[in-house]
């Protein structure tokens, strides 16, 4: 008998690979980030029994009280970091997850580049971008964000394989998707993190190759 879990994964991937074949895209280039902040662990367990692996956490003390034992159960685990980094997790940060989506400013670029080359490991990172400039929100500014990739690559060696956005919550977000398409486009980036419970279907047209989904997999957070 399936877990409530596995059945949302299951009618989650098959909504999405039906979006991108709709918009003439290849459903195995959208991956489905679980986004597991806050979720018991049981159910966390009943998403890596139906085969799952990639999760996303927003903060990385969380984290580690989480995905040590589980990686040491499950190999093949790809952990996001999705949510803001301080610059004193950054050490923490690299050692537990496998990509980091929300490098957003020069200070935090220069650490976490030092930290890893200290760890000599392959980390990618996604340049996380302001898209709708708002104030309360993580970022580089738009018109910053082609000088700060090239920083990323060029002055720090940093592995930057995407763009990631949460975009402002209004009824029409499609412009925001598409714009960080374009920014991404320009800079030879291919790997667009955009799109989560509430509107993953239209970041999927817009290019999304990973949407970030919590509830529509685990259901109401606990707490």
């Amino acid at each position: 008998m399936m877990s409530e879990v596995a059945e949302n994964l299951a009618s989650l991937k098959k909504k999405i690979a039906k979006i991108a074949v709709k918009w003439q895209r290849n459903p195995e280039d959208v991956a489905l980030i679980a986004v597991s902040k806050k979720q018991p662990d049981e159910r966390v367990r009943d998403a890596l029994q139906a085969g799952h692996r990639e999760f996303g956490e927003n903060r990385v003390q969380e984290a580690q009280g989480k995905w040590p034992g589980f990686k040491s159960e499950f190999a093949d685990i790809k952990l996001h970091l999705i949510g803001p980094l301080q610059t004193n997790k950054a050490k923490e940060a690299v050692a537990l997850f496998d990509v980091i989506q929300t490098v957003d400013r020069p200070k935090l670029a220069k650490i976490l580049a030092a930290e890893i080359k200290a760890a000599e490991k392959d980390l990618p990172v996604y340049i996380q971008v302001n898209i709708g400039e708002e104030e309360q929100k993580s970022g580089i500014p738009i018109d910053e964000a082609d000088a700060f990739i090239q920083e990323c690559r060029e002055t720090h060696g940093l592995t930057v394989e995407g763009l990631m956005c949460i975009p402002p919550n209004v009824e029409q977000v499609a412009p925001y998707f598409a714009l960080l398409g374009k920014i991404a486009a320009r800079n030879g980036l291919e790997k667009l993190s955009m799109g989560m419970s509430g509107d993953f279907e239209t970041a999927v047209q817009f290019g999304a190759t990973s949407v970030r989904v919590g509830t529509g997999v685990f259901g109401t957070r606990t707490s």
